[in-house]
């Protein structure tokens, strides 16, 4: 199979696959005429974005019949590699990899075009418990840093807070938005960048387009329009810069069409976004660093949706609480509360709500920020700190 790793940009693919990789196949006896490797968002190499004329480099570079492997990176800017690629995947002395920060070259069309020869290996930026093994500290000063500026690789090797802000606001305009733009064709550049800045306030909360729409006609932009949202959200997620959870019924079994969650694929680039004025909210940033660190392990992640029934001044009232996480793997499921402080026993009782009113067997857990070794209480739910969470990647087996 062509192995085809993705990610937002910058979150390490092209060191995974160059450095790490190459070396690894050089200590496995490759050498290097056996290595074909070609990074197509490099200036030198623009003139492969010409699918034919990446094809017929490749080609010249095969010295024999033993395996070559062909390491191809940004593998979207050369506009109808699906072809080639099959193609390549014919010759039996050539294993391929790639690299895409664009999930549109991973549509059904194109896993079609494959037909079923493409696996996918998805790339991240650092959990927590990647970020410490490289943080020279405490790891609960680790932890406050994570939560600031997120895990974006370079920024282990930047050594102030300025440096860090810096990175991630340049970052932000001379690569994400700028690729985004481009890619698309976009017509609105600055309904696009005022979108980034309400989903990045509104991250881990959910996101009504006719919302949005009229909190940008207030605010001078006219033709902003619910579909052209849409559209443009779906150009962000695309892009991995975000990543959309939905709504499910627990009770009703279904998905609630209507509203998502839509969650930075790193919350340090959203903080840079709005200028580190809301680095303050950490139950949000909280939240957003337990969806990221459940979809590193793996889990396919939505919300849960609870009804229940209650009498409220004699009258029987159907009311719906909200669970932050419904986490899947496999045939195991796993419903999680991320409560950043639960010291008032009412704010306690309100995050428990939610989990007590689901009647079924699966695991129930509550995430707290204070650290707490892995407790259950009476009720089944079992209690974890948010430290003991990211540094144990069994934590949710207890």
């Amino acid at each position: 199979m062509a192995k085809v790793v993705t990610g937002v940009r910058r979150c390490g693919k092209s060191f995974l696959l160059f450095n790490l990789f190459r070396e690894h196949l050089k200590q496995s006896g490759v050498d290097d005429p056996h290595i074909i490797a070609i990074a197509l968002d490099s200036k030198e190499n623009e003139k492969y974005h010409d699918v034919d004329r990446l094809h017929e480099r490749i080609l010249s570079l095969i010295k024999d019949d033993s395996m070559h492997y062909v390491l191809l990176d940004e593998i979207q800017l050369a506009v109808g590699f699906e072809a080639m690629i099959n193609s390549l995947l014919r010759k039996e002395n050539l294993d391929i990899y790639v690299t895409g920060s664009n999930s549109k070259f991973l549509s059904s069309d194109i896993i079609t075009e494959f037909r079923d020869r493409g696996d996918e290996v998805k790339v991240r930026p650092l959990s927590f418990s990647e970020f410490i093994s490289a943080y020279d500290g405490d790891k609960y000063d680790a932890l406050a840093e994570y939560m600031d500026y997120g895990g974006l690789p370079e920024l282990t090797r930047l050594k102030t807070d300025e440096q860090k802000a810096s990175y991630l606001t340049a970052i932000m305009g001379t690569t994400y938005l700028k690729d985004v733009i481009e890619r698309n064709n976009v017509e609105l550049p600055y309904l696009l960048e005022n979108l980034v800045n309400v989903l990045s306030s509104t991250a881990c909360s959910l996101v009504n387009p006719t919302k949005i729409k009229d909190t940008l006609i207030s605010s001078g932009y006219k033709s902003a329009d619910e579909d052209t949202i849409v559209k443009y959200i779906g150009f962000l997620t695309e892009s991995f810069l975000f990543e959309k959870a939905e709504r499910y019924d627990i009770k009703g079994r279904k998905y609630i069409g209507a509203l998502e969650k839509y969650y930075p694929v790193d919350h340090g680039i959203t903080n840079a976004r709005l200028n580190f004025r809301q680095t303050t909210d950490r139950p949000h940033i909280m939240e957003n660093i337990i969806y990221n660190e459940l979809r590193s392990r793996g889990y396919e992640v939505d919300i849960g949706v609870v009804k229940f029934r209650k009498m409220i001044d004699d009258k029987m009232t159907q009311l719906t609480t909200e669970v932050d996480f419904i986490a899947k793997k496999g045939s195991k499921t796993t419903y999680i509360q991320s409560a950043y402080r639960i010291d008032d026993p009412k704010k306690k009782e309100q995050e428990l709500r939610s989990l007590l009113k689901i009647n079924n067997s699966f695991k129930k857990v509550m995430i707290i920020g204070d650290s707490m070794r892995p407790n259950m209480d009476d009720n089944g739910v079992l209690f974890i700190g948010l430290m003991q969470f990211l540094t144990d990647s069994n934590s949710l087996e207890y």
